[in-house]
């Protein structure tokens, strides 16, 4: 049977705190997998923020999400031109606190520009602003890639800052394949308070 994928489990860890309605985060939305995941989760009473800094991101999630919208399934979707480190300001102020969860996969957008990569201080104050907006429960998923140039630094320092969060403010789990060290790994983050 073999262990779910590192993209498998961040979505079972989500499935299991999104609830119909909710407001939700992709992080870095690159193709919209996780984004149309998040939206079948919401349904169309729900909201979906999808997070990229290319334009060509934000048009390949439309792209995927268009049937949704054919089927009168899709949620309120806020697709932002924009550093996800800008959590805060894009998050309508009246979902601050009651965010199900927001989902990350850092590194770049495959088929793209592959020097267009996620930064270590923006990907840190956006799992922080992500924290911020969760409700207690929540959670944040972050997909780490250590296998490409300078993802390796970042994985470790995000693995840092997960690892130093207060207790009584969150939990953190590490999820990857130890034999491997440069395939991909998953840090989940539970917000307790």
């Amino acid at each position: 049977m073999g262990f779910l994928s590192v993209l498998s489990m961040a979505h079972r860890l989500v499935q299991e705190r999104v609830q119909p309605g909710d407001a939700v985060i992709d992080g870095t939305c690159g193709n919209g997998v996780d984004t149309l995941f998040l939206a079948q989760l919401t349904g169309p009473r729900g909201i979906v923020y999808a997070f990229d800094v290319q334009e060509q991101a934000l048009a390949r999630t439309q792209e995927r999400l268009a049937p949704l919208a054919a089927d009168g399934r899709m949620p309120e979707l806020c697709a932002v031109l924009d550093s996800h480190a800008r959590i805060r300001e894009h998050v309508k102020p009246a979902s601050h606190g009651k965010v199900a969860a927001a989902m990350f996969n850092f590194g770049y957008l495959p088929g793209a520009d592959p020097s267009v990569i996620t930064q270590t201080p923006s990907s840190i104050a956006a799992l922080e602003a992500a924290i911020d907006v969760l409700r207690p429960g929540g959670i944040v998923t972050a997909v780490l890639y250590p296998g490409h140039e300078g993802g390796d630094a970042e994985a470790a320092a995000i693995e840092a800052w997960a690892s130093a969060l207060p207790q009584f403010t969150a939990q953190a789990m590490v999820y990857r394949m130890a034999q491997k060290p440069t395939a991909p790994y998953l840090i989940a983050v539970e917000k307790r308070t």
